[in-house]
């Protein structure tokens, strides 16, 4: 219901605070008796709101031709491998070596037909290297391949300003040398470089401990710990706290360090739909109603695990009904924030923060330090009693040899941006102008008939291209206009969703994100991906391969790599 001071109606009758009686009432009341002022203002805080909504669908015949290519592909794939058992095929690379026809296959055979027939034809998509800081502009070396993708060589021609929507420099913090490095120059001098041992040996620095007291700081916990990789922070941590007799409930599109990590643990592991709160309610309750199979014992633990930013899906996790349903259920909560942290919330301490959320919502907090730390690394967070738990008993504690210093100094000087602590743009800032960033060209792609999914609040927009075939000329076209982007495909998605995946920074320019967005458009248009439901591009003519190829504006230059 309006309320009466927005110019609404009260008993019948249209009343508007600033317009006196008997005096005509001022020209801004419109729709419904509300000014044009408070309906804007309201919209505002509606779009300020974080809203769970389902992700629009495209035509029917947008499935069907994606799996016809996929059908096409496997049809020539097996008729590939029949010409290679005969000695047609004139490439030799898919063909198993004698001496290791004994060995156990790495792949199951629809993993390896894949690989080996589909998608070795889109390879040259992926693995580019890059020979710059990852920042905003940086250089690719050129690669081309003379055994159809099986292998590349690079032929000393480097890309150079390429505009990189690729990386996860979501607050611009990876950069060239500049004064705020200077600790992290000093740290090599006083540490060295690498450890050589464990942190359960000799391998815990007082500048780990440093790191490990700022970060408690910072995401308001009691205390942390820090490991050397990401990746193994998850698949060597999960399996400490829980195991047999115990229940994973994990989102289906958990990253696969949770999945491996799960797996490692022994618990039994059952996947919920995608932040459908329902489906974990279902599943919570028969766990608890039935019990563990064949016995019917109560499990020793139920474990739910989900991520604050979802890599692929650009989503976020609805952690208040989650939480909700963790007390409710007497469960435990394990939050993976790789994506979030740092990026997310006022002052970038992660979904909670955005939520609103107390810290002691969350019983045990992951994160990465390779995405808004411009480092590497990860830690585990929570209550001291459980960090001390950690420290015993994690395998990358007694095993694995502890983080490098000098990445411990770069986390410590990011921290320290962020907090306000050092440096004119401090993260509060870097935050708010990422969360441009997202906005304008989310709201851009959509208005040119892209299906995107995630939301206002991630850096990680997909925009969904579905067939395979254009997955890939997507990314090499984009990387032709200099622009460089991450596009995926199975099995990191699901078979038909196929996507190009753009990474935000604050570092972008709006210059820089118009140049990506103009080309974005116009390869849309070539592509013909633009498959938003009744939304029409919004430019007139469409663009042909021909003038997209010889456009001036767009040329594309190499150069020879520097001495």
């Amino acid at each position: 219901m309006a309320n009466p001071r927005d110019s609404a109606v009260t008993n019948g009758t249209l009343r508007n605070p600033k317009t006196q009686p008997g005096k005509r009432q001022s020209t801004d009341c419109v729709k419904n008796g509300i000014s044009k002022e408070a309906q804007q203002n309201r919209k505002a805080e509606e779009d300020d709101k974080l809203v769970f909504k389902p992700y629009p669908e495209p035509p029917l015949y947008v499935f069907v031709f994606t799996y016809m290519g996929y059908g096409i592909g496997m049809l020539f794939g097996y008729l590939r491998d029949f010409m290679r058992n005969w000695g047609i095929e004139k490439c030799n690379a898919a063909v198993e070596r004698e001496e290791q026809k004994d060995f156990v296959p790495l792949y199951q055979d629809f993993e390896n037909f894949y690989t080996r027939n589909l998608y070795m034809r889109i390879r040259d998509s992926w693995s580019h290297t890059v020979c710059s800081v990852p920042v905003p502009n940086f250089d690719i070396m050129e690669k081309v391949t003379d055994d159809y993708n099986w292998t590349f060589r690079h032929t000393g021609k480097v890309i150079k300003n390429v505009i990189n929507m690729a990386s996860y420099n979501y607050l611009g913090l990876a950069s060239k040398y500049n004064e705020s490095m200077e600790k992290v120059k000093d740290t090599i001098e006083k540490y060295g470089v690498g450890v050589a041992s464990t942190r359960n040996e000799m391998g815990s620095l007082d500048i780990h401990n440093e790191l490990e007291d700022l970060m408690a700081k910072f995401l308001n916990v009691e205390a942390v710990m820090v490991f050397g990789m990401g990746f193994a922070t998850n698949s060597t941590n999960i399996p400490i706290f829980v195991g047999k007799g115990c229940l994973i409930l994990s989102d289906e599109f958990n990253h696969t360090s949770v999945i491996l990590g799960s797996r490692l643990s022994g618990a039994v592991i059952r996947p919920f739909k995608h932040n459908n709160i329902q489906n974990l309610e279902k599943l919570l309750r028969e766990a608890i109603i039935r019990g563990q199979p064949r016995t019917g014992r109560a499990w020793k633990k139920i474990l739910i695990l989900v991520e604050g930013v979802y890599s692929m899906e650009g989503s976020i996790v609805n952690l208040p009904q989650i939480v909700a349903l963790k007390k409710k259920y007497k469960a435990y909560l394990y939050m993976d924030e790789a994506h979030s942290i740092g990026c997310t919330g006022t002052m970038g301490q992660g979904i909670r923060e955005l939520f609103g959320l107390a810290p002691e919502d969350i019983d045990i907090y992951m994160g990465t330090f390779t995405k808004s730390f411009a480092a590497s690394g990860g830690y585990i967070a929570g209550k001291k009693e459980i960090v001390d738990y950690v420290r015993v008993q994690s395998h990358s504690a007694t095993y694995a040899t502890s983080m490098s210093p000098v990445v411990a100094a770069q986390i410590i000087r990011s921290l320290k941006i962020m907090m306000g602590y050092e440096g004119n743009f401090g993260g509060v800032q870097r935050i708010q102008q990422l969360r441009e960033n997202i906005k304008y060209f989310r709201r851009r792609l959509i208005e040119m008939g892209f299906i995107i999914y995630g939301n206002d609040y991630s850096p990680v927009v997909p925009v969904l291209l579905y067939m395979p075939a254009k997955v890939s000329a997507f990314g090499r076209l984009l990387l032709k206009k200099k622009i460089a982007v991450v596009v995926v495909g199975f099995p990191a998605t699901s078979l038909p969703e196929g996507r190009a995946r753009f990474s935000l920074s604050s570092a972008h320019t709006r210059e820089m994100l118009d140049t990506v967005l103009e080309v974005v458009d116009k390869i849309g248009d070539l592509l013909n991906v633009k498959y938003f439901p009744y939304k029409k591009s919004g430019r007139a003519v469409l663009y042909n391969k021909e003038n997209f190829d010889n456009e001036a504006s767009f040329e594309e230059k190499s150069s020879e790599p520097e001495a």
